[in-house]
């Protein structure tokens, strides 16, 4: 089992003041539900809860008024890696211990998504890496019956994504598991606040229409510094291939809101990438036959 690490920094190492911070912020995140009602994947902010907890409870509130949420089997959880351990791309096949309770892995899932080319079981990639964890005291609050999977991605570029996503959803198909993705990533980083809010902007334009690849190529270009680029390109892949045509900006700040400090900040988003309820009809009728 993966023991926690960062509680009693990033967000409280007590049980119950962890789970009360996190339903704290969900209760207090405001959200248009009608366009909210079938997604398939998400992107969540993985700072201290000081400063992006709030646009990640949004995330989570999405994620609760979502029709399908009670027949998700498990919930794929993809982070950057921080630390530079481990493989390139690494999956855990480990529970995951928090202070609010313990997160099952889906072991079959698991080992069938690393069974892909580039992709790898290894636990040394998430021993130090936070981007993960710290989204545990919000999910077991309201997901705790579900299983998980996690994957820590160093290696981000966007045909690895892709292959990522498709590893996911291929395997998930074959053992008929119910799945949502949920990307972590903070947006751009250490800059002005006024320089951020642009720069996410623009990245962010594209993602409103699943483009992942105008969002890949404007990051770059614009040196936009999204720390799981290759996680929410993952996540986008994922929707896209389930029906999904838009993401919505369910809350967008940036460190400045904690910290009064607007000369170097980091920029938060929080996405859920939706599809009309239509389709997704349509597609469970074709998975059906």
């Amino acid at each position: 089992m993966r023991n926690y690490v960062f509680g009693g920094s990033f967000y409280p190492a007590n049980g119950a003041e962890a789970s009360g911070t996190a339903a704290k912020l969900i209760h207090g995140a405001s959200i248009e539900m009608r366009d909210l009602k079938s997604a398939a994947a998400y992107v969540v902010p993985h700072a201290g809860y000081v400063y992006s907890g709030a646009t990640a409870a949004h995330t989570y509130k999405a994620m609760m008024v979502n029709k399908e949420f009670d027949s998700i089997d498990t919930i794929v959880i993809v982070g950057p890696n921080h630390t530079g351990l481990g493989e390139p791309v690494s999956v855990s096949m480990e529970d995951w211990n928090s202070p609010v309770g313990i997160a099952k892995n889906d072991v079959k899932l698991s080992k069938a998504i690393a069974s892909h080319s580039g992709i790898s079981i290894d636990e040394d990639a998430h021993q130090e890496e936070h981007s993960i964890e710290v989204q545990l005291p919000f999910l077991l609050g309201f997901a705790s019956g579900k299983k998980f999977c996690f994957i820590c991605m160093g290696d981000q570029n966007m045909q690895t994504s892709i292959d990522v996503a498709i590893a996911i959803e291929t395997e998930a198909r074959k053992l008929k598991r119910n799945v949502i993705v949920l990307a972590s990533s903070d947006m751009n980083h250490y800059e002005s606040e006024s320089i951020t809010i642009s720069k996410d902007a623009r990245v962010m334009a594209p993602l409103k229409k699943l483009d992942y690849k105008a969002f890949n190529a404007v990051r770059m270009e614009i040196g936009q510094s999204s720390c799981g680029y290759g996680p929410i390109t993952v996540a986008a892949v994922f929707a896209k291939d389930n029906g999904c045509d838009r993401g919505v900006l369910l809350k967008y700040d940036t460190s400045a809101t904690a910290s009064k400090d607007s000369s170097s900040v980091v920029g938060y988003a929080s996405f859920a990438f939706v599809r009309d309820e239509a389709k997704k009809r349509e597609l469970n009728r074709l998975f059906r036959n």
